[in-house]
């Protein structure tokens, strides 16, 4: 499309070129004309090629003393292109040689006055120098976006990688020895079975402690990965927790209305995991500068609202602890969870957690 367009303007520019003295447009000059821009389909590819070629087709046009026509259209997409590829300084020297050349072919070939052709040149150096600055600008943002990609990808890797070794740890530690006593009994009481049936009960009993008491380990784990440790987490510590967000480089809000009343243990720490579950949402997906954590005490409820500004308009629906998991411990105390975009941009999480009900 830009090399239709550039090819189109040029064309254009050489019909209605109205220059005394000057050779009259043919085949040749309106071939020439589609050149510059055709020249354009492989800016990406070869952009200081293109950016010379356009140079060596303008000066032939020139050369064979056609009728003038300006050359920012075309020169301005080549030098465009040869910014955002990193030839920044090719770019502002054939800038600077055009900027030049013009000034002294309008001097001497087309005696113009001074003020004319200040004028002229002072249009000339604002329009190709920020054309330059243009594409240099989009360059760097996209060098900066590819290096922050780069650097979220290693850190994700690395904390994968952490993660399973961590993981490999709890469960080598905490069920190995319990499975190498099971399969120890197992193979006793096989052994033993029928000479001693009553050697064999007792290894199958030790079986079964064993296996409980694996089973309680092995929940323990999985609490320690879920992150509910031993300390008790409530509303008490919400400070604590928009602490967090504050580090993370939030600005957060806080709005406690109602009379604040003791609540049930299990009612406490599902408000405290469904607003430490969304401030975690926010930092990682919604692109956010502000978050709104807002708690009411009703009569019969207590209800929960965290709102964002973020600008992501696709934030992944987490599985377990995300979202899902958010609704299953509102759901466990009977309470209602609605979560969304909202129409004017940003996250919210609305959770009303019946208190009658969670008691």
């Amino acid at each position: 499309m830009l090399a239709t367009a550039v090819a189109g303007a040029v064309v254009i520019a050489i019909q209605v070129a109205d220059e005394p003295n000057s050779r009259p447009p043919d085949a040749v000059a309106y071939l020439l004309g589609v050149i510059t821009g055709g020249l354009l389909l492989a800016r990406r590819r070869w952009p200081l090629a293109v950016l010379f070629a356009t140079i060596a087709t303008l000066m032939t046009y020139y050369i064979l003393e056609y009728p003038g026509i300006a050359a920012a259209i075309p020169l301005a997409a080549a030098l465009f292109s040869a910014a955002v590829a990193g030839r920044f300084q090719w770019a502002l020297l054939v800038a600077a040689v055009f900027v030049i050349g013009g000034l002294f072919a309008r001097q001497s070939q087309f005696n113009m006055s001074a003020l004319p052709v200040i004028n002229a040149v002072i249009n000339d150096v604002a329009l190709l120098v920020s054309i330059v600055l243009l594409g240099e600008t989009l360059r760097s943002r996209r060098e900066r976006i590819e290096l922050a990609a780069a650097e979220r990808e290693r850190e994700a890797a690395r904390q994968v990688t952490q993660e399973r070794l961590r993981i490999a740890r709890e469960m080598h530690d905490v069920l190995g020895q319990t499975m190498a006593a099971i399969t120890i009994q197992a193979g006793l009481a096989d052994d033993v079975l029928e000479e001693r049936p009553a050697q064999a009960r007792a290894a199958l009993r030790s079986i079964r402690e064993s296996a409980r008491q694996g089973l309680g380990e092995l929940k323990g784990v999985l609490t320690i990965l879920r992150g509910e440790r031993d300390q008790p987490n409530s509303l008490a510590q919400l400070d604590d927790l928009l602490d967090v967000a504050r580090t993370a480089g939030l600005h957060v809000d806080k709005a406690v209305s109602g009379r604040p009343r003791p609540l049930s243990s299990t009612l406490d720490l599902t408000a405290y995991r469904v607003i430490q579950e969304s401030l975690t949402n926010v930092i990682r997906h919604a692109e956010a500068t502000t978050v709104t954590v807002e708690v009411r005490y009703e009569p019969d409820a207590l209800t929960i609202e965290i709102t964002d500004d973020g600008s992501a308009r696709r934030q992944p629906v987490a599985q377990g602890f995300g979202l899902a998991g958010m609704a299953e411990r509102v759901s466990a105390v009977h309470g209602s969870l609605d979560a969304g975009f909202r129409p004017g941009g940003g996250f919210r999480v609305h959770a009303r957690l019946p208190v009658r009900a969670a008691a």
